[in-house]
């Protein structure tokens, strides 16, 4: 079992996106020296909800910036991006930092970025299988790929670099649809934090009944802050959350005017905060180890910036490190001997 921070770059009020982009990049060496295995980074265009339009651009800055965690993608989307650069960015990453970079990838949504960029609305609606396809052949360790498909088609041509082991791919699955995807292709699943462990239980069984590999090992993802009472903690979520998930909400924009239901922040925050590993240490310790027995699930995954303040959120991951992930380490290693005896 291995344990990361997502760290979405978000840019709260009053802060510039140079100062966003340095708390990710010091929240990434924090949970280093905490003793996390990895972190996670997301991908958004034209809103504050997350300043980084490249996760992998942003992804090799961090594997420079520190020397032994993984760094990974939650989501590269690939509606935007055309499968082949990223694949070859992908390679590039892996030749650099051998089995530290995870490349995660999306459907994402049907936002303006579409136009912007000039992938289309179609490549979003119907493209994705194709586009998956493609990028899975372009990182399978071979020297060359070709296409001759609805959306891609291009003689053969070289792929370069070639890393001595490709990475890794993960697929973001939000619906049955996206479960079916990542089972019929063996990838195994990142799991959103919007559903609880009872949510994602069921879209591990689904992807079981769909061909699924077993024990493929899932990305599960949550929320965690530690406060010195469960009240304390919980209301810290849910009164901070809100001032920076209220304005990032509202920059996705539909490309084709369709209408939107904008989720109300307060009622989110108020629901992360009340399922996931939000309380005293010891309450996270128990939340977690419930997270670590969902079947096939491989990684825990923990968006931590719950507050604009810096300084209690690297509070956070240090008790995370120091009391937490050890407890849960144990607990996993406890299981594993039962099991195998």
């Amino acid at each position: 079992m291995r344990f990361g921070l997502f760290l979405p770059a978000g840019q709260w009020p009053g802060q510039s996106s140079t100062t966003a982009l340095a708390r990710t990049v010091a929240l990434a060496r924090a949970a280093e020296d905490a003793g996390f295995d990895e972190v996670w980074l997301a991908e958004h265009h034209f809103m504050t909800y997350g300043v980084c339009p490249s996760a992998t651009v942003l992804a090799g800055h961090l594997l420079a910036a520190t020397s032994r965690i993984a760094v990974g993608t939650a989501v590269a989307v690939l509606p935007s991006r055309h499968p082949v650069a990223l694949a070859e960015e992908a390679r590039l990453l892996a030749s650099l930092a051998p089995g530290r970079f995870l490349l995660g990838v999306g459907r994402g949504g049907p936002w303006r970025e579409l136009e912007v960029l000039g992938t289309g609305l179609s490549r979003y609606e119907t493209g994705f299988p194709e586009s998956l396809d493609l990028l899975l052949a372009s990182l399978d360790g071979g020297g060359s790929v070709a296409a001759d498909g609805a959306f891609f088609r291009f003689r053969e041509v070289p792929l370069l670099p070639r890393p001595e082991t490709p990475p890794p791919v993960f697929l973001a699955a939000t619906s049955p649809a996206s479960e079916r995807l990542a089972a019929e292709r063996g990838l195994p699943m990142l799991l959103g934090m919007h559903v609880g462990d009872a949510e994602k239980a069921a879209a591990v069984g689904r992807y079981r009944e769909f061909g699924g590999p077993p024990r493929a090992g899932h990305v599960t993802t949550g929320v965690a802050w530690v406060g010195r009472t469960r009240e304390e903690a919980r209301r810290t979520v849910t009164e901070e959350l809100p001032r920076w998930m209220g304005p990032g909400l509202a920059g996705y924009v539909p490309v084709d005017g369709r209408p939107r239901h904008v989720r109300d922040a307060a009622e989110y925050a108020a629901e992360l905060a009340g399922m996931h590993a939000v309380g005293t240490a010891e309450d996270c310790a128990e939340a977690l180890a419930r997270a670590c027995a969902l079947p096939d699930v491989g990684r825990v995954v923990l968006l931590v910036e719950c507050s604009a303040d810096a300084g209690r959120v690297a509070e956070t991951v240090r008790s995370l490190g120091g009391e937490v992930l050890p407890r849960l380490r144990e607990t996993v290693s406890s299981r594993a001997g039962a099991a195998a005896g």
